[in-house]
């Protein structure tokens, strides 16, 4: 397995690591700083020395692949795994304002997706909201209180005596492992999530909603970006 080094600190841009192996589908190191794509949030881009890093996905048997392209490692070299860290805050700071958006819009989610620039979050919502500048006056509020976010982690079995947790309706959080990783902003919002987030609500920044659009007879799409 790889040792995933952004689940205990998400800040950390790089690290020393081990080639484990090569293949077609791509690199595997002992223990790497970049996230695999999943829950919504994209695989880390970046470079392995001198292989540049396009994407990054889960292998199997609690591996990670980096996907390169460029001169590629040897099995049993020291690399430095460096991240495109820009990319990657962008990405954390979005991720952190989808939860607030949930908080601010109480409806169950249907489906999401982050962006370094747009990011958006689909809810059973079979009308749209009256009032979207009272909800980006919400998430804005939230923003700038500075709750500081922390995870926490719970076993399947208290995940399935608590199912009000789960907000999303189409992914589910991964079960079958002994526990359950949850994210908690202040004393806002619980959720499980596996992805990166950043340290404090305000590290977000200001953020504007964009459209809002019906994508269904239930579901609106609402948008989100930096202000």
């Amino acid at each position: 397995m790889t040792d995933l080094l952004f689940r205990d600190d998400a800040t950390l841009d790089y690290c020393e690591a081990t080639v484990v192996d090569v293949t077609s589908a791509g690199v595997v190191l002992d223990r790497t700083v970049f996230y695999p794509s999943g829950g919504g949030q994209p695989g880390d881009t970046g470079t392995l020395d001198l292989a540049k890093v396009h994407d990054t996905v889960k292998g199997e048997d609690g591996t990670i692949l980096h996907l390169c392209e460029g001169e590629l490692p040897g099995i049993g070299e020291t690399v430095t795994a460096t991240l495109d860290w820009d990319r990657r805050f962008a990405h954390m700071r979005m991720h952190t304002a989808l939860h607030l958006l949930s908080v601010a819009i109480p409806l169950p989610v249907s489906g999401g997706s982050i962006g370094a620039e747009k990011s958006r979050l689909d809810f059973d919502m079979p009308e749209a909201p009256e009032d979207r500048d009272a909800i980006e006056r919400a998430l804005n509020e939230m923003i700038e209180a500075d709750y500081p976010i922390s995870e926490e982690w719970i076993t399947d079995a208290e995940l399935a005596a608590n199912p009000a947790l789960v907000k999303t309706m189409s992914v589910q959080p991964p079960k079958g492992q002994g526990r359950v990783r949850l994210v908690r902003i202040g004393d806002i919002d619980l959720q499980p999530c596996g992805g990166t987030h950043v340290g404090r609500t305000g590290e977000i920044g200001p953020v504007r909603l964009g459209k809002i659009e019906k994508k269904g007879k239930r579901n609106r799409r609402v948008s989100l970006h930096f202000a």
